[in-house]
């Protein structure tokens, strides 16, 4: 019964050229030279047979996706939709970009509906879940156009801390831009997933947001993709998400609503 594979599981040079990593002649050369590992631990018999749906498998330290039915896109949204499949208000929702695509896609976290920019629409729940609760702490990249000129001092307070009314909060990095005719644009990076929290922190240090777009969400860039548009991710932006997601997933364990990040 050469053809069939045992209930142990399935050869792991099968498993990673199904997933599209490489050759099968390939990956046993990854396994020869120690690049691959199963639930953290490295592989190093050719043999080797893996459960591909509890079995975690990473080459070269990046995480594989084992599952081909799982979709990852990449959206740049457009200011006037909001985050919901069906918004009860009738007001325009991300269904005229999950239509286009046969799965049912869920969008991970947040942007509301007059910020723009990087949003993840999967059918992948459980790195959903991950990505978007509070604790789990992914970094994202905004740009603000603010009213009036933003100071060197400014920036410095806003890496600093300022008190909010549910309490402090800091960027992890700011940086000025630009400045003219009495507006700034603001790059922010934070991975705070309070509501509103860009909005709120640049308006309590005088400079309310006028225009506001998330460039990066953890390991994903916005790059060139129009507004509007949706694409997949790459091989390498999605292991790139996956492993951001497996690293410390047991954050997300207990129940959260999804924030709005900015």
């Amino acid at each position: 019964m050469s053809g069939f594979e045992t209930s142990e599981g399935v050869r792991l040079q099968k498993v990673l050229s199904a997933a599209g990593v490489a050759s099968r002649r390939v990956i046993e050369q990854y396994i020869v030279e120690g690049r691959i590992r199963v639930n953290g631990v490295t592989v190093t018999e050719l043999g080797r047979r893996v459960d591909p749906e509890n079995d975690l498998i990473d080459v070269d330290g990046t995480a594989v996706q084992l599952d081909v039915s799982k979709r990852y896109v990449m959206l740049n949204k457009p200011t006037g939709v909001v985050s919901s499949l069906r918004d009860e208000n009738g007001r325009p929702d991300l269904r005229r970009f999950t239509d286009d695509y046969e799965e049912r896609l869920y969008n991970v976290g947040r942007l509301d509906a007059e910020t723009s920019g990087l949003l993840v629409l999967t059918n992948d729940g459980d790195l959903a879940h991950v990505l978007a609760h509070p604790s789990f702490g992914v970094t994202k990249v905004y740009i603000a156009k603010v009213e009036g000129e933003v100071t060197a001092q400014t920036i410095s307070k806003l890496t600093k801390g300022i008190e909010l009314e549910d309490g402090p909060i800091a960027a992890d990095k700011a940086r000025l831009l630009d400045t003219s005719r009495g507006s700034s644009l603001v790059e922010l990076t934070l991975h705070s997933g309070r509501n509103r929290i860009v909005r709120r922190m640049l308006a309590a240090v005088g400079h309310p947001v006028t225009e506001l777009v998330r460039r990066q969400f953890g390991p994903l860039h916005l790059g060139t993709l129009p507004v509007g548009k949706t694409r997949e991710l790459t091989k390498i932006e999605l292991g790139a998400l996956l492993t951001l997601s497996r690293r410390d997933s047991g954050v997300a364990e207990a129940p959260g609503e999804q924030q709005e990040n900015e």
